[in-house]
């Protein structure tokens, strides 16, 4: 099959599996040529095969040497459609882990439900014994609850008035103004449930129980804050709500494992390309912008250099994790520096359809859109005929 990229709006529909094993061993390189990481023995990621969750566990398995475990969705090719890009990434890893002699495993299936998360503390306790970091990277937009078997969705909108901004037509370049409406009480309240700390708190008290937990386990998820251009969609809006009590979580969690010298952590991240994050009105346009300024900064990262920084400089550096007031620890800090935000809020202010591609970095966006699913990735053959069937045998 020769695998060109189809785009149904904001979505790829299609996966290279040559550009993801490429883009994997890209992030393995960019670990492997920076200093060790004093962290991890053996750590259990769950939401592995995309984004941060992807880079969490090279970084703990190239930088630290750490033996992996991944949780995420099983996603298999047929001879007529290719495998999510997750699938492509996870396969990759695991044959870089295995020539490195490094252990990983692969639990495919729903993290939210009991089953994924039984048949993963079982493999934990078989392979590992215990771990002693779990990080928590899951990104759905729906889950059904544990308790009632219903299915609720999340949604990305604002709470009180109707929000009204820029936003931009990746594909096209097109800036137009968007009104998003509010958020409705049950919305918001979906939303808390599907993508606030319920289920991370599920996962450790299920690994807890199963004894599968060192005594001074460090357990982390993700947030964003994000500047005042995104700031009514996204943390004064619906999911701002979730980011809320998956803070409140990281403290109850900090309750609970203490005693032992475990500590939870929320970590506040920078914006990003994400296949997510293009769906949301206003921001791509704004990371469109963001990555033209931090870019002529030298400041700008992608998942793998955010996540090397908060191992080696935060998690692993010292005996005291530096945190802000609300213990969350920030390596959102560079994208939210005063000369980054004036210089970002000027160009948004000037960009139109006519100057996007001058003023912004529009074209990095679409190209790092690409690079999720395996385009656009220097060194590889997209016209050679590759097959779409890559199997996983530690997959379980």
């Amino acid at each position: 099959m020769i695998i060109k990229p189809r785009t149904r709006g904001f979505i790829c529909t299609t996966s290279h599996p040559v550009g993801c094993e490429a883009q994997v061993q890209e992030q393995i390189d960019y670990v492997l040529q920076q200093p060790g990481i004093e962290g991890p023995r053996n750590v259990l990621v769950i939401g592995a095969s995309t984004g941060y969750g992807l880079s969490a566990r090279i970084a703990a398995a190239f930088g630290a040497k750490a033996n992996t475990v991944g949780v995420y969705r099983p996603s298999q090719a047929t001879e007529k459609r290719t495998a999510s890009a997750g699938w492509y990434n996870s396969v990759a890893f695991e044959k870089a882990a295995d020539a490195a002699g490094l252990k990983s495993f692969s639990v495919t299936g729903d993290a939210f439900t009991q089953e994924t998360k039984a048949k993963t503390v079982e493999l934990i306790r078989q392979e590992l014994g215990q771990v002693d970091l779990v990080v928590y990277s899951v990104a759905s937009a729906r889950r059904t609850l544990p308790d009632t078997g219903e299915t609720v969705n999340s949604v990305l909108k604002p709470i009180g008035p109707a929000y009204t901004n820029k936003t931009v037509n990746f594909h096209t370049g097109e800036v137009t103004e968007v009104t998003i409406e509010p958020a409705t009480e049950a919305e918001v309240k979906n939303t808390v449930e599907v993508m606030g700390g319920d289920d991370w708190e599920l996962w450790m008290n299920e690994l807890a129980v199963g004894g599968v937990l060192t005594e001074n386990v460090t357990t982390i998820a993700f947030s964003y804050i994000g500047s005042e251009i995104t700031k009514a969609i996204y943390r004064d809006g619906s999911i701002g709500q979730a980011k809320d009590h998956l803070e409140a979580t990281a403290l109850k969690l900090n309750g609970k494992f203490a005693a032992g010298g475990g500590r939870a952590f929320v970590t506040v991240s920078k914006a990003l390309v994400t296949q997510s994050s293009s769906a949301i009105p206003v921001v791509p346009l704004y990371v469109s912008a963001l990555y033209k300024v931090m870019k002529e900064k030298g400041l700008h990262e992608g998942c793998i250099e955010q996540i090397y920084r908060l191992f080696a400089d935060r998690l692993y550096y010292g005996a005291q994790v530096p945190v802000d007031e609300q213990g969350r620890i920030r390596i959102d800090d560079w994208e939210l520096r005063e000369d980054v935000q004036a210089e970002v809020a000027e160009l948004w202010s000037k960009v139109t359809s006519d100057n996007i591609e001058e003023l912004t970095d529009l074209a990095g966006y679409r190209r790092e859109f690409f690079q999720l699913f395996g385009f656009e990735t220097d060194g590889v053959d997209y016209d050679a005929d590759v097959n779409p069937i890559v199997d996983n045998p530690k997959a379980i």
